[in-house]
């Protein structure tokens, strides 16, 4: 009985282990410790409003994260996850180059805020880079999808 309960941890741990391996897992696994980064960054400035950008963020990576690890994309195949993790990734980006450049360039005297601006930045960065990847996914995979045209009728 311990032999399965053990295994069955360790086939999640392998799984974890090879989905941090690949570029999607290793993107999603940036972007939620950059998320937790940031958060600490903003919780400790004087103004703290700025964290729901990085708790929001880092809870939807948190959950693509695990939905793709555990190829439960395959299995609910009511979403769209390609692109509900693009709109994700969009709307992260724009989010955080936002109030990453309002940080920035408000700061002054508030040393967190400015480090939280300056990895919200990269964060901001690395959620565009991530939008390119799922775009680029979802424009090869309709181009293998789409149907022959045939002249013929």
């Amino acid at each position: 009985m311990a032999e399965t309960e053990g295994s069955a941890f360790g086939g999640c741990l392998d799984k974890l282990k090879s989905y941090v391996r690949t570029r999607k897992g290793t993107i999603l696994a940036a972007e939620i410790l950059l998320s937790f980064i940031v958060l600490i960054c903003y919780a400790a400035s004087m103004y703290g409003g700025y964290s729901a950008v990085a708790i929001c963020e880092m809870v939807f990576a948190i959950i693509f994260f695990i939905v793709f690890m555990m190829e439960l994309d395959k299995q609910f195949l009511v979403v769209n996850w390609l692109w509900s993790d693009l709109i994700r990734a969009v709307i992260g980006a724009a989010l955080y180059l936002i109030t990453s450049l309002i940080c920035v360039i408000g700061g002054s005297g508030d040393g967190a805020r400015i480090a939280g601006g300056v990895f919200g930045l990269l964060a901001g960065i690395l959620f565009a880079y991530d939008s390119y990847t799922i775009f680029l996914n979802i424009k090869s995979s309709r181009q293998h999808s789409a149907a022959p045209a045939d002249d013929t009728v």
